[in-house]
C-alpha cells in the first residue's frame, strides 16, 4: 500500500494549530493598498480560520 503524499502547494499556504484548526492568510494583501481603508487593511493583515467542509478537505490533503 503506498503512502499518502502531502499536497506541497497547500502546506506552504496553511498551518494546523495546536487545537487542530486550519489557519490561512487573507487575500488582497499583496499590493494596491492605497485604495483600501485602514480598517480593511488591518483585517487583511491578520489570519483567518478555515471552517466547515473546507477545513476537512484541507486536512485530508495535508494528511492530518
Amino acid at each position: 500500500m503506498p503512502k499518502q503524499k502531502t499536497h506541497k502547494g497547500l502546506s506552504k499556504r496553511v498551518k494546523i494549530t495546536g487545537g487542530g484548526k486550519v489557519k490561512r492568510r487573507r487575500s488582497c494583501g499583496s499590493h494596491l493598498m492605497s485604495g483600501k481603508n485602514s480598517k480593511r487593511r488591518r483585517r487583511i493583515g491578520g489570519t483567518a480560520v478555515v471552517g466547515g467542509l473546507s477545513a476537512k478537505t484541507t486536512k485530508g490533503l495535508l494528511g492530518k
